[in-house]
């Protein structure tokens, strides 16, 4: 699969910027326990991005196992099921993922490649 920009649509910043606004938004309208830090911003994100284009399938696979696994792993909700915002239910009802995939925080030995230390 190849995805093209729109010519001149590179303004990845601006547009993760956006898409940060209106999903915290979104999510503490929707009940999501959460206050604004000293900056007024919420610590539901990073407050920095990296750009990287998915190069294969294999790629594409662990970059959403990461996104499905982080709020687990950041200690928000101890299964990955129980992180209501996620795309994970969408890849159980298509079959694509068991109910259970992830275990549980404590049972958990699986590393997304976020370095730390």
């Amino acid at each position: 699969m190849v995805i093209t920009l729109p010519e001149g649509d590179s303004d990845f910043s601006g547009r993760w910027r956006r898409i940060k606004s209106l999903f915290t938004r979104g999510a503490v309208k929707g009940g999501f326990q959460a206050a604004p830090n000293a900056r007024g911003e919420y610590d539901l994100w990073q407050r920095r991005f990296w750009e990287h284009t998915i190069r294969d399938e294999v790629d594409l696979t662990r970059h959403v196992d990461y996104i499905h696994f982080n709020p687990a792993k950041h200690g928000l909700v101890s299964r990955v099921s129980d992180w209501r915002y996620s795309s994970f239910h969408r890849y159980v009802r298509l079959g694509w993922l068991p109910k259970d995939w992830g275990g549980t925080i404590v049972d958990s030995e699986k590393g997304f490649g976020e370095r730390t230390g």
